[in-house]
């Protein structure tokens, strides 16, 4: 069985300066204190040479380029556009496209942090970098949040049993990649509720049977802003535990529409505690969601926890508008099938992390809402196509995106 290789995500580097040192040598018949002299002499003026002219020399390109040498250059990860198609919104307005991110224009933001994804996968999608003890140590504490006893709980993970490797194996005739029947997962179950945490450090919990809502709270997955806020606010109450919040705030996202018109809108939670910045990573990273099933009935809920630990430090950030300036010219990268339609099309702009499980580093995007004409549909009915361009600097980015005409 060939498994579908990743596309390389990494292809471009940046040019270097390349000075390059000769020397000449003197002949071997001169006297050894000549030679000796001459390489004293040498070192004198070659000191003198770097302290009149090259140190103040990089001085000025240091102060020119106002670059922290101390952060390591980013690489800016391929997007990859998965079966369902690219990242398009349709709305009859781009109010309509709403989420609680607490960014704004006019935060004074001259920095915020970059992570290296610890995870890695391999080019048959075999995933790396697991922390299996924080796993378990994660599964405890929602277990405990959830009211269970973690003293009885039999916690395992998902290597799958022998009989279903050989049944693999004998239908692939051995042809499997290494580490293909690796865990990836641990995973307990008590008193129906099913706790699974992935390698990214997600905590799926699954409710059997589903739990209800009381009569008076439509929670279901065509309910409106409101039922879905009243449907939100009794979730925070009821599972406060779970949440485990300071100051949790009420993230109802969503607004588009599908195919068949129908609106839709999602239910999570960030903790609004702390600084600008300290929001802006727990709405990005920290969260807890729920989802209702076909009877509007809580079946689902999940806690986002990923592993920051790799933290590679605060990177100066460009402000919307000089975002804007490098999205004009084609500094971006998108999964939408359309070439950027022009700057009078841009509809919202909003800065985001994008925490995908490819990503090589979790770094701030502006994320441009853009509207595509040629995909406006009858009755009125747009699609917003999402632009990324890098919130880093760009001096601090190997591979600047630049679109050429293709996409993924």
């Amino acid at each position: 069985m060939k498994n579908e290789k990743l596309l390389d995500a990494i292809g471009q580097i940046n040019d270097e300066l390349i000075v390059d040192a000769v020397s000449n040598t003197k002949s071997a018949k001169t006297r050894l204190f000549f030679k000796r002299g001459l390489i004293t002499a040498a070192c004198l003026v070659s000191a003198a040479v770097i302290t009149v002219f090259v140190i103040p020399f990089l001085h000025k390109i240091q102060e020119k380029t106002n670059i922290d040498t101390t952060l390591p250059l980013l690489t800016i990860s391929e997007m990859q556009s998965d079966a369902m198609g690219f990242e398009g919104y349709m709305a009859y307005d781009i109010s309509e496209l709403i989420n609680a991110n607490p960014w704004n224009e006019n935060m004074n933001l001259s920095t915020l942090p970059v992570y290296e994804n610890v995870l890695a996968y391999d080019d048959n999608f075999i995933v790396s970098g697991m922390n299996f003890d924080a796993m378990r140590t994660f599964l405890t504490d929602i277990a405990a949040r959830l009211g269970l006893d973690v003293k009885t709980l039999e916690i395992t993970d998902n290597t799958p049993s022998e009989e279903y490797k050989a049944a693999i194996l004998e239908k692939t005739g051995g042809d499997i990649p290494d580490g293909y029947f690796n865990p990836t997962e641990v995973l307990t179950e008590s008193n129906g509720i099913k706790i699974e945490v992935e390698p990214d450090m997600t905590a799926v919990i699954s409710f059997n049977p589903a739990v209800s809502l009381p009569e008076q709270f439509h929670f279901s997955h065509y309910a409106s802003y409101e039922e879905s806020a009243a449907a939100a606010g009794y979730l925070s109450n009821q599972y406060a535990d779970f949440i485990n919040m300071k100051n949790p705030k009420m993230n109802i996202h969503g607004g588009d529409y599908n195919i068949y018109s129908q609106q839709s809108y999602g239910i999570e939670f960030f903790d609004a505690d702390g600084s600008d910045v300290n929001q802006i990573i727990n709405y990005n990273f920290n969260r807890a969601a729920f989802y209702c099933d076909d009877n509007g009935k809580l079946f689902l809920a999940r806690i986002f926890q990923p592993d920051l630990s790799h933290k590679m430090g605060d990177y100066p950030i460009i402000s919307a508008e000089e975002a804007k300036k490098l999205l004009l010219n084609k500094n971006y990268i998108t999964t939408v099938p359309n070439e950027f339609p022009g700057e009078s099309y841009i509809a919202k702009t909003e800065l985001v992390y994008r925490t995908g499980a490819h990503e090589k580093y979790f770094m701030p995007y502006y994320r441009f809402y853009v509207e595509l004409p040629a995909a406006e549909r009858e009755g009125g009915m747009k699609t917003y196509g999402a632009y990324y361009v890098p919130a880093v600097l760009g001096s601090y980015i190997s591979n600047m995106p630049v679109w050429d005409g293709s996409f993924n």
